[in-house]
């Protein structure tokens, strides 16, 4: 089976290509795009056929929705993302399964199930209940990390996480008193794990803590900056999409 990941973040890239690798023989991953723009030219080109195509939501340049706008896709879709508020939109698009990063194996191995299936029939009231409208049990979030500093390695709690970002495909960590560390894990990952009361991604390039906000200031276009402490490097801007979630979660 020919596979195209469509995923604007290269380590999730390269993770999703492992767990393919080790644990489906049968698929050959024939490429990789990570933007609207680029996987619609590369379903445009008819030397391009893929069977599965694992799709993430966010891309560099917008929702994956609006590639199934421009272009028709043959393949069978199966979406991945680190948000559960995409599963209806996803399976009115023709989605086959989705996935809640970071992956699971056994869900993994439904979906490509499900691919294989004549036809690729898809029960929504099942799934939906799978990544997120069923009961679940308590989740338990990541404590600490090991980050690196220099020729060091650190064990870090989350507790002293002020603000996760990323900037030049580099994921930095800084904490309550300022000190900033190289993390290897992805947003997408790092979303999942760290407890959602607590920390909040308001862009796909930044997570916060709820504790190293300070202030709140409305932008035209209803975009809202965040003032934190430390002082961040850069703007800190939370996405449009997201002020209402954002809001919400303050009030908390």
């Amino acid at each position: 089976m020919k596979v195209l990941i469509v995923e604007d973040e290269i380590m999730a890239q390269k993770s999703l290509t492992r767990v393919l690798t080790q644990n489906f023989p049968d698929m050959e991953i024939i490429g990789y795009t990570s933007s609207v723009k680029g996987t619609v030219e590369w379903l445009r080109n008819p030397d391009n056929v893929a069977d599965i195509i694992f799709m993430d939501v966010e891309l560099s340049d917008g929702e994956c929705f609006e590639i199934f706008r421009q272009t028709e896709i043959k393949a069978k879709v199966i979406m991945t993302t680190a948000y559960d508020s995409y599963a209806l939109k996803a399976f009115e698009a023709g989605s086959i399964d989705y996935l809640l990063k970071p992956i699971d194996l056994s869900a993994l191995k439904r979906a490509v199930a499900r691919c294989r299936m004549s036809g690729g029939q898809i029960d929504v009231e099942s799934l939906l209940k799978a990544v997120g409208g069923g009961t679940h049990p308590k989740k338990e979030y990541k404590e600490r990390y090991i980050v690196r500093f220099n020729d060091r390695i650190v064990p870090l709690l989350t507790s002293n996480i002020a603000y996760i970002y990323s900037e030049d495909k580099t994921n930095y960590l800084v904490t309550s008193d300022d000190k900033r560390y190289i993390i290897d894990c992805s947003l997408d990952v790092i979303s999942e794990e760290l407890n959602p009361d607590e920390f909040f991604r308001i862009s796909r390039s930044c997570i916060i803590s709820m504790k190293s906000i300070t202030s709140i200031i409305k932008q035209q276009g209803g975009r809202l900056r965040v003032v934190a402490k430390p002082e961040p490097s850069f703007e800190m801007t939370v996405s449009r999409s997201r002020v209402d979630d954002f809001l919400e979660w303050l009030e908390k």
